[in-house]
């Protein structure tokens, strides 16, 4: 497991090489630059050359996450309020929406994002394939089918690897994704396995949760090529600190803040190739430094290795 991290935990800001310089500092080997006009903003030259000048100066890969967000007109939202954070709204940009224009326009906003490729060395974009809750029906597999191969095509000429990211939906399970691979023959796209989305969706479907780590990593196999970790409190929790809104259930929270079995999935994850990469996709409060984020960050990969290391032995 090669260490990495999000630019999820600066969301509420504008990313400039400072946030970089923080995840470095951590012992990221691996970035994920979350797409979004307010924080990395894909269609500014300005934003997008200094990304890019960090990257070539910096022995740290380049992931980029796709757009979320789209406002009624279509547009990505442009100013950094609280109705673009994930913690408030749900995310409305959908590739395999029932309207065709929502299809065409949340496909031109991804194409936005992806062509930032040409000078920031981004190696793989994560995909989200609908919406939370999203059905399995016909109508979504052609629609997921369609978007993978449309956007396959566009991001191929530019270094760019597909990568489908498991969402508490009926699309994104991790048995649908691999579906919409072998349909499509899509031998090229890979997976990002979100192990706090596949706690969420298990533990609503009253399964033992992070057992299922282990059965996603072995179904999917070589398939995956990036991991994305962090913690929740499972389909059902609240308390008087949290909303009881659906959107408030997947949390972003720093593995061990959570309920999430993390020597359990440590063994499930120990499977993998020591080259893929486990980014932690963390949602920070907007007040805190980047410093701090470095130190909770550096404590997170040691935690993790160190649990690995352990299993390792138990085996």
């Amino acid at each position: 497991m090669q260490p990495g991290l999000s630019t999820h935990a600066f969301f509420d800001h504008r990313l400039h090489p400072g946030h970089l310089d923080a995840l470095k500092a951590a012992g990221a080997r691996h970035i994920e630059v979350f797409a979004a006009r307010h924080h990395f903003d894909y269609t500014d030259a300005q934003s997008i050359r200094e990304t890019a000048a960090w990257f070539r100066s910096n022995d740290v890969r380049a992931i980029l996450h796709q757009p979320l967000y789209l406002s009624e007109r279509g547009r990505a939202f442009s100013q950094p309020d609280a109705a673009q954070w994930s913690r408030h709204v749900a995310p409305n940009l959908n590739l395999i929406s029932e309207r065709k224009q929502a299809r065409i326009a949340a496909m031109d906003e991804v194409k936005r994002a992806i062509e930032s490729a040409e000078q920031v060395p981004f190696t793989a974009v994560v995909l989200h394939l609908g919406l939370k809750d999203s059905l399995w029906d016909e109508a979504a597999i052609d629609h997921a089918l369609t978007a993978v191969e449309h956007l396959k095509a566009f991001a191929a000429p530019l270094g760019v690897r597909l990568l489908l990211e498991n969402l508490q939906s009926e699309v994104t399970t991790p048995e649908h994704l691999l579906y919409i691979l072998k349909a499509g023959h899509f031998d090229s796209v890979g997976v990002a396995l979100d192990l706090g989305h596949l706690h969420l969706a298990q533990s609503a479907a009253d399964r033992t949760p992070d057992s299922g780590a282990a059965a996603a990593i072995a179904l999917l196999g070589a398939r995956i090529a990036q991991l994305h970790l962090h913690d929740n409190h499972g389909a059902f929790a609240h308390s008087g600190a949290l909303d009881q809104s659906s959107d408030m259930k997947d949390e972003h929270l720093w593995p061990g803040d959570g309920v999430i079995d993390w020597p359990l999935v440590a063994g499930a994850i120990a499977t993998l190739p020591d080259a893929a990469p486990a980014i932690l996709e963390i949602a920070c409060d907007r007040d805190e430094p980047p410093e701090q984020v470095t130190r909770k960050a550096s404590r997170a990969f040691q935690t993790l290795a160190q649990l690995q290391r352990e299993r390792a032995k138990q085996n």
